[in-house]
């Protein structure tokens, strides 16, 4: 109901309008400043031609209220009222019948206005039809059948409002079956590709956002349609008119003219993508053994990966300059805040990454090893480009910078193994009164008896130094990867062990320090290895 009573007070708006007298239409708005020393003739609403010289002394506004007065005086004489030019020197004077109407010199004319004559025909054309329109502001017959014309366009616009609506209504009524019907069709398995309720939130979104635009572009046309038929708001339903159209060139004209910048930009990207498998292809053959010894199949994924990327990075910088509205201010200025904040935030990204470069290239660690970094120890479990991962021997994963990794010692207790496995070690002191070589029968004998230490290799025993009061023994020996024992769990076994075997023969371990001898030897009994509350191992 509201809709339908603006609509008829804006018919009767415009008809009241388009009936008022012209001497009215004219008062009203014939005279609108331009600039400070130009003025605009305007007859019944419709612009006519702007002056911006003084001509016989007579001022823009002054030339313009005597072109008023002479065309207002000869429409009320009704006289014939043919329009021609004639040309006095170098401008051209505008007739109404066998009157001046108003005189267009050159000094009358912007840049874009051409030279005089065209312009002089211009406003000739354009007083022809502001006439024109006058006699037709004063016809009974053609506003009836110009209001006529605005109710069934204003019938028809309601119909298509109705329309849409009805149509926006049914296809959400329609939509969930579709959706359950067709979901159970777009699956990856027995994943489905989409979250329907997703999916319906988001197309009844977009059937939304279509019914507003239809409604938009109907009232538009509607409103264009209904002006134009009347003489007074005519230059207002051409101007829509001539927006919407200057608009739909303006999109025709960039899509049209974006189409071959988008052919070669799509050219750009496929020779990329060509060139890009054709370098992954090339490096998988060069990781063969005997072909290339920095790449191998440690090296291969990060090396395609690179390849790629700077194919890419080389693609988008070609293809940058073809893409639409590159050269616009949007543009550059996503360009400027783009390259503010890698130069802010980079420094730091661009070193782990370099980092990564380098563990990854001189295969410093790889997944599954056993390792020292810094003060940190345990299973390297994920290298990436920035921080590796390790697992400790206490079931902490310990995430570590790759600048860290490379900035400090590390120790591979994996690399030096024969076959899988890592290197577990420790080190004892013994009195010089004990015989080296029954230290080293008793170390050995320790680690054979340790779950998940290998009996091949054979473990080797190393006096690594000859100290003041005992030689230090060091024993090494390989542990299997397989055996569900971190190695903090294998030292420990491995150090029980290594008191047992030395309680049972009765050699006193000297570790940490040494001050003198004792009356007795320090070593606990068998009889004593499981003093309460300590309890031996049950009977298989």
């Amino acid at each position: 109901m509201c809709v339908w009573l603006a609509v008829c007070l804006g018919l009767c708006w415009s008809a009241l309008l388009s009936a008022a007298p012209l001497a009215m239409a004219a008062e009203s708005g014939s005279v609108v400043e331009v600039g400070p020393e130009s003025a605009e003739l305007m007859i019944a609403n419709r612009s006519i031609a702007v002056f911006r010289a003084t001509l016989l002394g007579e001022t823009p506004a002054a030339r313009v209220k005597a072109a008023r007065a002479a065309i207002i005086e000869a429409l009320d004489e009704n006289q014939d009222l043919k329009v021609s030019l004639d040309s006095v020197e170098t401008s051209y004077m505008v007739l109404l019948a066998d009157r001046r109407a108003f005189i267009i010199t050159p000094k009358d004319l912007a840049p874009e206005d051409g030279f005089v004559g065209l312009a002089a025909e211009r406003a000739a054309e354009r007083l022809r039809l502001a006439l024109t329109e006058a006699q037709q502001a004063r016809s009974l017959r053609f506003l009836l059948l110009a209001a006529a014309l605005s109710a069934l366009a204003t019938a028809i616009y309601a119909v298509l409002l109705r329309a849409a609506y009805w149509t926006r209504g049914r296809l959400l009524t329609l939509l969930p079956k579709l959706m359950l019907r067709h979901a159970g069709t777009l699956k990856i398995g027995q994943t489905p590709m989409f979250d329907t309720s997703f999916l319906y939130h988001s197309v009844r979104r977009l059937l939304g956002l279509i019914y507003w635009l239809l409604v938009l572009l109907f009232s538009y046309e509607w409103l264009s349609f209904v002006l134009s038929r009347f003489p007074y708001t005519r230059p207002w339903g051409e101007g829509l008119n001539t927006y919407l159209l200057t608009l739909v060139r303006y999109l025709a004209d960039g899509i049209i003219g974006a189409i071959p910048g988008l052919a070669v930009a799509l050219a750009i990207f496929l020779i990329a993508h060509t060139v890009s498998r054709f370098s992954q292809r090339l490096l998988e053959r060069l990781s063969r053994p005997g072909t290339i010894s920095w790449l191998n199949d440690e090296t291969l994924q990060p090396t395609t990966r690179l390849t790629s990327l700077a194919i890419w990075l080389f693609a988008v910088a070609m293809a940058y300059p073809y893409l639409p509205g590159s050269g616009t201010d949007a543009f550059k200025g996503l360009s400027v805040l783009l390259g503010l904040m890698i130069s802010l935030g980079a420094s730091s990204v661009v070193g782990q990454a370099a980092a990564g470069l380098i563990l990854t290239y001189t295969r410093t660690l790889r997944p599954g090893e056993f390792v020292r970094i810094g003060e940190h120890e345990g299973t390297v479990t994920e290298m990436g480009m920035f921080t590796t991962r390790i697992r400790t021997g206490l079931g902490e994963v310990l995430t570590i910078p790759n600048a860290m990794i490379t900035g400090s010692v590390t120790k591979n207790y994996s690399r030096t193994v024969q076959g899988a496995g890592y290197i577990v070690d420790t080190t004892v002191t013994i009195g010089y009164d004990t015989p080296w070589r029954q230290v080293e029968a008793m170390l050995l004998e320790a680690a054979l008896r340790t779950p998940g230490v290998l009996p091949r290799p054979v473990p080797q025993v190393f006096q690594v130094a000859l100290s003041d009061f005992y030689p230090e023994y060091r024993l090494v020996a390989q542990a299997s990867p397989s055996e569900p024992l971190s190695r903090a769990q294998l030292l420990s076994m491995l150090h029980a062990n290594i008191q047992d075997v030395f309680n049972e023969y009765g050699v006193q371990i000297m570790s940490p320090h040494y001050l003198g001898d004792p009356q007795q030897e320090k070593c606990v009994p068998k009889a004593r290895w499981y003093a309460a509350p300590a309890q031996p191992p049950k009977e298989p």
